[in-house]
């Protein structure tokens, strides 16, 4: 403890009743430059000002996404453990748990390219440029099916987008409406005559165990039952194949991993960003039932593609040169080794 509290205290006060008049005196700082206040001022209003000239398409947007975004947010846009889902919660909004996305939720794409274009890439911001951001909104309404494939986004057509969810929000009037919350002399104490519990919130086990999985709701009879409406039917039975190595499946089962993010299989396997591979070796391809293919794919489907394993080699490797515009964000697997070892481990689900 000091020995002079007094003079401390003292000198406290002096200092801090003499800033105002030094900053009078001496003053702080100059007045901000045009082209300074022109660096800051970057936010984009919902009738477009702010917006810079400029364009991107759904093709590049998806390049640039799997490169600066899916780490986070998804190959497409589906979100990556608990960073932020961007695509999906169509006619969700009314639900208990409703999922609020870009397409599903927010009224104005400007937040989404105001957003991205100063906030994002996450760790490094504004380093987009202008058309990549663009692209990136364009890619990011694909995902929620509001354009199609061929859509290029521009400051010219920016108004011309509609979002979903436009009309879902009111103005906020809480300053007149509910003046008299601020206004009146609140009260303190004694203000009811007995507090009781009216409902009680429904407790969800949202922790992820250790295989990365969550379990599902302990509580709330209404969850439980659509939880259960949701389970997948069960896969059917798989043929085993004789013929295949045991050591070249455990070697595709390793070279899989690289595919789990995105693809399932076996008996509980269901649809994620990719579609389930149960059968997918001498299967036409396109033709996962549930699934939502590309353009691309779809075409292929009905020009009669089927996945030989020569055919399945050639898109493994460079899957983007083999189908252009494919969804597939995967750069493809560059060991012939790899490639032939993940299909005989496909074929041991029904290939």
């Amino acid at each position: 403890m000091s020995k002079f509290p007094n003079l401390i205290a003292a000198t406290a006060v002096a200092t801090a009743l003499a800033v105002p008049a030094y900053a009078e005196k001496f003053g702080l700082g100059r007045p901000a430059l045009p082209e300074e206040i022109a660096a800051w001022n970057q936010d984009v209003s919902p009738d477009g000002t702010g917006l810079p000239e400029g364009s991107g398409d759904v093709f590049t947007g998806e390049e640039i996404f799997a490169e600066q975004c899916a780490v986070c947010h998804g190959d497409f846009a589906e979100g990556v453990g608990n960073w932020p889902k961007l695509a999906g919660g169509a006619d969700t909004l009314d639900h208990e748990d409703p999922l609020k996305t870009v397409g599903s939720y927010w009224p104005h794409l400007s937040t989404t390219w105001d957003y991205v274009n100063r906030s994002m890439p996450f760790g490094a911001a504004q380093t987009l440029e202008p058309d990549e951001v663009y692209a990136i909104v364009a890619y990011i309404l694909y995902s929620n099916d509001l354009v199609d494939d061929e859509f290029t986004l521009s400051n010219e057509n920016f108004l011309d987008v509609e979002m979903p969810n436009a009309d879902g929000f009111i103005v906020d009037d809480r300053l007149t409406s509910e003046a008299h919350f601020w206004t009146d002399t609140p009260c303190m104490e004694n203000c009811k005559d007995s507090v009781e519990i009216t409902m009680r919130a429904a407790v969800l086990d949202v922790t992820p165990d250790e295989t990365g999985e969550v379990p599902p709701a302990e509580t709330g009879e209404a969850v439980v039952e659509e939880a259960k409406a949701e389970e997948p039917a069960a896969a059917e039975p798989v043929e085993e194949v004789a013929a295949l190595d045991p050591e070249l499946v455990a070697d595709g089962e390793k070279v899989f991993k690289k595919c789990k993010s995105c693809h399932q299989v076996g008996d509980k396997a269901k649809n994620k960003t990719g579609p389930v591979l149960n059968g997918i070796v001498g299967h036409a391809a396109g033709a996962v039932e549930g699934f939502r293919y590309s353009k691309a794919m779809k075409s292929a489907n009905e020009d009669g593609l089927v996945w030989t394993e020569e055919e399945l080699s050639a898109f493994l490797a460079k899957p983007k040169k083999y189908m252009k515009k494919t969804k597939m964000s995967f750069a493809g697997l560059k060991k012939d080794d790899d490639i032939e070892a993940v299909i005989a481990y496909l074929k041991s689900f029904g290939g």
